[in-house]
């Protein structure tokens, strides 16, 4: 008996010791794959694939070192640079956008979500045609602690809404409670410097999209109601900014974006991506969607594993951070 557990174990090493044998070779092909297509994706003829790498990328915080691995800071400037989008000088005409009645009714009638997927990306729409139902939202620890985009909508009672503003977030473990740059609600500062001028995505008080670069008191001036900071505009005036070939230059990644129609239409945009269902979408793409729905003006918000939509108290699209969604300094609400 004990001659026959000894060949039976026998067996089973093997068997064993073969299905690691073909894991490791599997495996080793694997790597050695990486190891020469990645000197090809870099050096050989492949100028869009590369470009594309390098983009997304350096738009992270966290995984530059793969670029940084195989070229210099010289040749990642100037790739970016190829793609740059010039908007700091651009300023949307608030005149251009049809002010609405503030008779008009306020609920959920006025807002429409629309699934955009499709074979290359996962995204949504909210359309808002009553623009004054769209507010800014903060969380109620600036400077300490951001709090969860479906707490916010569920805090203020609203239909749903889309992440907004900017915020640090070194490692990619930041709190969500410092804002990137201009932080105005409800008319009044909660975040900024008053001697520095701010690329601002903003609404007036009379819910028209306000996009330029402005100190706080120019933004007063304007009589700016909610603003936040980031960027790039992709549409000013009508006018596309991303032009060419170019496709933004940010890669592909998750999007979140924000545009209105002349008639006043309030465009609310999200992307999934790092998914295998969903890459991410370039600006480029983010533009052209805002045009396909008649966008006037338009401006990109904070993407990434920040980007999250909320639609009557459920979470629309599938954010993309492991830890699930991202605690935020802020969110463009859709009230009633």
């Amino acid at each position: 008996m004990g001659g026959r557990r000894y060949k039976k174990s026998s067996k089973a090493t093997k068997i064993k010791r073969f299905f690691i044998n073909i894991f490791l070779f599997i495996a080793a092909q694997i790597l050695v794959g990486i190891a020469f297509s990645m000197p090809m994706v870099y050096y050989g003829p492949f100028e869009t694939i590369r470009e594309e790498l390098v983009n997304t990328a350096m738009t992270t915080l966290n995984h530059q070192y793969i670029v940084k691995w195989f070229l210099s800071d010289e040749v990642i400037n100037e790739i970016m640079s190829k793609s740059k989008i010039d908007y700091e000088d651009k300023e949307s005409d608030v005149e251009a956008i049809a002010v609405f009645d503030d008779e008009v009714q306020k609920d959920e009638s006025q807002v429409q979500l629309i699934n955009i997927s499709n074979d290359k990306i996962k995204g949504y729409i909210l359309l808002v045609k009553n623009p004054s139902m769209v507010r800014l939202a903060t969380t109620d620890k600036i400077g300490v602690r951001g709090m969860k985009l479906l707490d916010m909508v569920k805090a203020n009672n609203a239909i749903g809404g889309i992440n907004a503003g900017g915020f640090g977030d070194e490692g990619g473990v930041g709190t969500g409670g410092i804002p990137m740059g201009l932080l105005m609600k409800d008319g009044e500062v909660l975040y900024g410097n008053e001697n520095q001028k701010y690329s601002i995505i903003a609404f007036n008080e009379d819910s028209v999209l306000v996009l330029g670069s402005y100190t706080i008191q120019e933004a007063k001036e304007l009589k700016v109601r909610d603003a936040v900071s980031f960027g790039p505009y992709l549409i000013v005036n009508g006018e596309p900014l991303i032009k060419g070939s170019s496709n933004g230059g940010w890669g592909l990644a998750p999007r979140t974006a924000i545009g209105q129609r002349r008639d006043g239409t309030v465009i609310m945009l999200v992307i999934d991506g790092r998914q295998i269902t969903s890459l991410g979408a370039t600006l480029r793409d983010v533009q052209d969607i805002m045009l396909e729905y008649g966008a006037y003006n338009a401006a990109n918000l904070d993407g990434g594993s920040s980007t999250t939509m909320v639609y009557e108290n459920r979470i629309v699209n599938s954010p993309s951070s492991k830890y699930g969604p991202r605690d935020l300094p802020s969110a463009f609400i859709i009230t009633k």
